[in-house]
């Protein structure tokens, strides 16, 4: 008989005060006894409708009834058919929009907890197993996929797993793109990222780093070397701005930079060889999961406050609703219905240099309403007259989204983009306008979710596999 309880299990987790000033991940997993409990409330629905809310269809009701037979290695298995990031996928990906928000437990109730249970069986097997991925009989053609985050390390292992000879190339000196330059440890430790990039490396997957391509190489030389097909999963790392005065201030940074710099060049230790900004005052511009992720580090970093900065109302807030109770649970502040119109700063007079680059002291902002919605069906922010105010800041973190950074269109023949410099592809094919050349993820869509990508990835490696096939 399913477990009727109405409630998911909760997430076992640090607790707030401590966990506050420290990396360590705040949620702690699932036990054995909690993820069986959890297992059972699944009813096994014939039709499956959590399946067609996951962006990479994974059979989750088979994976979750292979829990309650206590066969925890079988689930693994059957995630894996589908899913080439499991444990990143159970920690980051927003199931309460996507497959947990189509169960029918969450009718009367809340729905089953799939993620919690996924993260459970990939850490579990990550633990356990000592099995090694066997590489596929070479089919005889090679593939480059650009970008190592999570639609370019999808594509890899899906072409991997049919023989493929894929070669994937990274800009950074680290591969896993945005799961490891983007996501704070606390949020997703770069030790999963690493063991499923080494199991990707098992299943024949070449990786090169400091490999920029349309610098280091270009996509048409990347078919002179040999390679029959490229995928472009290069992301979105170019920040957008508020276009307000003040921004040239020492003290001002993208999300982007502040994030790279705590998560990938490690600037949370004492001696930084690339150093941040630390304590003081920190307000973030933005509401979604990047802005807690931004405040969220700052305070770890040892800011006296936090503020987030949003100009619509809580309703309206884009992070994942986890996100936003635990960065409350720390000590982060908000401030809605609110909007920066200026960084104020201070400049040392004897300092020579440019007049503008000086420091920051503050923020004006106003005060917003919301009006009628726009045409996403979001009520428009409107500023309300006269209600100008002051808040005093030291740093400022603007998350207001990313952008696909035109490197590689400008690099490439006939690469068409659209007016925001995301890469036009075919929808069910990822195909380009240039033969040969599929992109997906970010560097199509602009920033968005890790499980999107990697369904983009998936999409792209199956139509790559047909044009190579002919």
């Amino acid at each position: 008989m399913p477990n009727m309880k109405p409630n998911k299990n909760p997430m076992p987790s640090q607790d707030p005060k401590v966990r506050a000033h420290n990396f360590d991940e705040v949620a702690l997993g699932y036990s054995e006894e909690t993820a069986l409990d959890e297992a059972q409330r699944c009813l096994n629905c014939k039709n499956k409708p959590c399946v067609s809310g996951c962006p990479v269809n994974i059979n989750i009701p088979e994976f979750i009834q292979k829990i309650t037979n206590h066969d925890f290695e079988g689930a693994y298995m059957t995630i894996s058919e589908d899913s080439t990031l499991p444990a990143v996928c159970g920690r980051v990906c927003p199931q309460e929009t996507q497959c947990e928000a189509r169960c029918v437990r969450g009718i009367k109730g809340e729905p089953v907890g799939i993620g919690r249970l996924e993260r459970y069986v990939a850490d579990r097997h990550n633990s356990q197993s000592s099995e090694k991925f066997i590489p596929a009989s070479p089919n005889g053609h090679k593939v480059a996929v650009v970008g190592s985050g999570p639609s370019g390390l999808t594509c890899a292992g899906d072409l991997a797993r049919k023989g493929y000879k894929v070669t994937v190339f990274e800009a950074l000196h680290t591969a896993g793109g945005v799961l490891v330059y983007g996501i704070p440890e606390f949020r997703l430790p770069k030790s999963i990222v690493q063991k499923e990039v080494d199991n990707l490396k098992e299943m024949g997957v070449d990786v090169e780093t400091n490999m920029v391509i349309g610098k280091t190489l270009t996509v048409d030389e990347l078919f002179e070397m040999g390679y029959e097909a490229v995928f472009i999963g290069s992301g979105a790392g170019l920040p957008m701005f508020l276009d307000i005065p003040g921004e040239s201030y020492k003290g001002v940074y993208s999300a982007n930079e502040f994030l790279t710099r705590s998560n990938l060049m490690k600037s949370y230790l004492d001696d930084p060889t690339t150093p941040i900004m630390k304590g003081g005052r920190v307000a973030v511009i933005g509401g979604g999961n990047v802005a807690m992720d931004a405040a969220r580090t700052a305070l770890r970093l040892g800011a006296e406050k936090v503020t987030i900065v949003y100009r619509r109302s809580e309703t309206e807030l884009p992070a994942r609703r986890e996100e936003v109770e635990h960065a409350k649970e720390e000590g982060v502040e908000f401030k809605f219905l609110t909007n920066p119109v200026e960084i104020l700063g201070y400049h040392n007079p004897d300092d020579r240099r440019d007049p503008k680059n000086g420091f920051v002291t503050g923020m004006k902002c106003i005060r917003m309403e919301l009006g009628e919605p726009d045409e996403r069906g979001r009520r428009r922010p409107i500023p309300v007259p006269d209600s100008e105010f002051e808040i005093e800041v030291d740093t400022i973190i603007v998350a207001l989204g990313t952008l696909p950074n035109p490197l590689i269109k400008s690099t490439t023949k006939g690469l068409d983009v659209n007016s925001r410099g995301g890469i036009i592809v075919e929808e069910t094919t990822g195909a380009t306008s240039k033969e040969g050349v599929y992109a997906g993820g970010d560097a199509v869509t602009g920033a968005a979710t890790v499980i999107s990508a990697m369904g983009a990835g998936k999409v792209a490696a199956k139509a790559i596999d047909e044009y190579l096939s002919k």
